[in-house]
């Protein structure tokens, strides 16, 4: 994996650097890399005893090297030689038993067969790895990213431990390669879209209207990612019943109250569609194979699913996660199409600093400035609740004891004119016609 950067001045690269890196880089040897590295680490971390995680431990680095032809301490490799550091192991492995994670299925998941590379809808430039039991998602981020990340972890830390149910990306690690002077950082985190379910829409929202439609490249896309206002032309809302809405509104409240906290914004909500209809007129179901032929196991870590992540009554994980669900959330569309949905909050790893405020400043002058994504943190979680709790999803209303007595005479009212069909019946259909009239005009 050598890169063909100078060393020099290291820091100076950009994420456009980077990719670039990458693509130099052969794939197969960056994935290889990552999961010596992560095997290595994580394999050692075993052998320290538990204890209470301690403020230092959120800054720890740990950090070793692997050369190709190995060490007394590590395994020789058929990739170039590389460092690998990890951040706050501690922490971090505190997290992965939060959610019941065991260090050998963490392992696992990440070491036992090759990652998956995934396309990348967004303008980060980031790659994107999936492991092939469908749990974990691995994404590069640039280095204010992962230090922005490291100053997190405390109020992560805490925010977990009062509420590990929420819509939050969920981070199982911090790590990074260096080789030939440049630094490639990855996180791992929580995959919000199996493969194992065909997703009909994916949209990445923000609640702002400001260049909020998928291009013509993107609508291209066997599987294209659309934004907020294609989500208007194209739908009419998600329903759900009273109690799961309230359930959802109240986890996206919590979150982006927490998100505000720390000055976060421009962050999104990952939507998938998976239309029910649709899969049994094209002969599936929601927990048929993915694209590779394979069928994923369902997902195993604790609140990772959608249905999970917004109950709130400490229901077994079990109850909430089925094989004909695969933990998405039962929704209808307004012409009563059963839906599954899967969501979650992403990109959180964006601060409201100097560079956002004046990024707002000057779309301000040539838009609405309350249109634009980038905004103040506690504008942008309150106008992003807006848009969720009343464009996007939509509690289902109950009839009223009235219109269910109406729903019944009618029923009966349709009956008794269908049944009449003899001229000795004549007025008694006219009667029943005229019933049917009345309470229609009633309803």
């Amino acid at each position: 994996m050598h890169l063909v950067v100078a060393p020099a001045k290291a820091w100076y690269y950009s994420f456009a650097d980077l990719f670039y890196v990458c693509i130099q880089t052969t794939s197969s040897a960056l994935k290889g890399s990552i999961q010596l590295g992560i095997g290595y680490t994580v394999g050692n971390l075993t052998s320290k005893p538990d204890r209470d995680v301690l403020m230092q431990d959120f800054y720890v680095v740990e950090s070793v090297f692997l050369p190709s032809e190995g060490s007394n301490l590590t395994p020789a490799h058929h990739y170039p030689d590389f460092r690998f550091k990890t951040y706050a192991p501690l922490a971090f492995r505190y997290f992965r038993d939060l959610f019941g994670i065991k260090p050998d299925d963490y392992l696992y998941s990440l070491v036992n067969e090759p990652l998956i590379e995934l396309s990348n809808p967004g303008a980060s430039g980031s790659l994107f790895y999936l492991t092939s039991d469908d749990e974990f998602i691995i994404k590069t981020v640039q280095h204010k990213e992962a230090k922005f990340l490291q100053r997190l972890l405390p109020g992560y830390y805490m925010n977990l431990n009062q509420n590990p149910r929420t819509l939050l990306p969920k981070f199982y690690g911090l790590y990074c390669i260096q080789s030939g002077g440049i630094n490639i950082r990855l996180v791992v985190m929580n995959n919000v879209l199996p493969r194992s379910v065909k997703m009909h829409y994916k949209y990445d929202l923000k609640g702002s209207t400001y260049k909020r439609r998928a291009s013509r490249k993107e609508r291209e896309k066997a599987c294209p990612t659309y934004k907020d206002l294609d989500f208007q032309d194209m739908h009419e809302g998600l329903y759900f019943d009273a109690e799961t809405y309230n359930n959802l509104m109240k986890t996206l409240q919590r979150d982006c109250r927490v998100l505000e906290s720390f000055k976060i914004m421009d962050y999104s909500l990952l939507l998938g569609v998976h239309v029910l209809d649709h899969s049994q007129r094209e002969g599936g179901e929601p927990g048929q194979a993915g694209g590779d032929g394979r069928r994923p196991v369902g997902q195993r870590v604790l609140y990772s699913t959608a249905m999970e992540s917004i109950q709130g009554d400490g229901k077994a994980a079990e109850a909430l996660t089925t094989d004909d669900t695969m933990g998405g959330i039962p929704a209808k569309t307004h012409k009563e199409e059963k839906l599954l949905i899967f969501l979650g909050i992403i990109d959180i790893l964006q601060s409201y600093r100097f560079i956002k405020k004046l990024e707002h400043s000057w779309k301000a002058l040539v838009y609405d400035g309350d249109s634009v994504s980038v905004h103040r943190p506690g504008f942008y979680a309150n106008r992003f609740l807006k848009f969720m709790s009343t464009r996007v999803f939509r509690k289902t209303q109950r009839k009223s004891a009235v219109h269910s007595t109406v729903d019944l005479a009618l029923g009966r009212a349709r009956k008794s004119v269908c049944g009449h069909s003899t001229a000795r019946s004549h007025i008694q259909r006219s009667c029943c016609s005229a019933v049917l009239k009345l309470l229609i005009k009633i309803k």
